[in-house]
């Protein structure tokens, strides 16, 4: 502080009153002064900040539509967004298919995720039915066709668990570690709703 303004200076100026009406207390704590407005502020003592805040309310003299506007903004930090892929939909909804929910809405147009050089049979439909990458993968320690049907799938199961299983093996570590491998095939399968 240049000297110039030291003479002027002393504690009782430096201290902030409150600024509720009727209050003389030190005003040490500060609140906004409206929601249009987050940058200027009054001063209010401890229990008047109280009061302030229990009645503060951000959303006052919004519609329901302007809140829900607001908040779906918020998730982004109120910063601009573009949708995830050039492609529009037509009714801007993201659409959604079975086996395929994390990639739907890239590009694939050299068929590397379900073009048509994909695996797959044909669904009930006649439509081709999308193998993806981990279900080929299970189907292969099965020793099985992307066309397979549940019930070629638990008859192979049951088929490669006699021949691996440690007691038909006389507990050898490498058949049960096959059997493992198996298991985990078979499982994936009935769980990702392949069949």
């Amino acid at each position: 502080m240049p000297p110039s303004k030291l003479k002027d200076f002393s504690p009782a100026r430096a201290a902030r009153v409150c600024d509720h009406p009727d209050c003389a207390a030190e005003g040490g704590f500060r609140a906004p002064k409206s929601p249009d407005n987050l940058n200027t502020h009054y001063w209010f003592c401890l229990d008047h900040v109280r009061v302030y805040n229990a009645t503060w309310d951000y959303f006052e003299g919004m519609s329901q539509s302007e809140i829900e506007r607001f908040q779906r903004s918020a998730v982004t930090w109120h910063r601009p967004t573009w949708p995830f892929t050039g492609v529009s939909r037509g009714d801007g909804a993201r659409q959604f298919a079975p086996r395929r929910d994390f990639f739907a809405g890239f590009r694939d147009d050299i068929g590397i995720l379900w073009g048509d050089g994909a695996d797959g049979a044909n669904d009930d439909d006649g439509t081709r039915k999308r193998t993806m990458p981990a279900e080929r993968c299970a189907l292969a320690e099965l020793n099985l066709d992307s066309d397979a049907d549940l019930q070629q799938i638990k008859d192979r199961y049951k088929e490669l668990v006699k021949k691996f299983h440690p007691d038909a093996n006389g507990g050898s570590r490498q058949a049960e570690e096959k059997l493992k491998v198996v298991n985990r095939a078979y499982g994936y399968l009935l769980s990702s709703g392949y069949v």
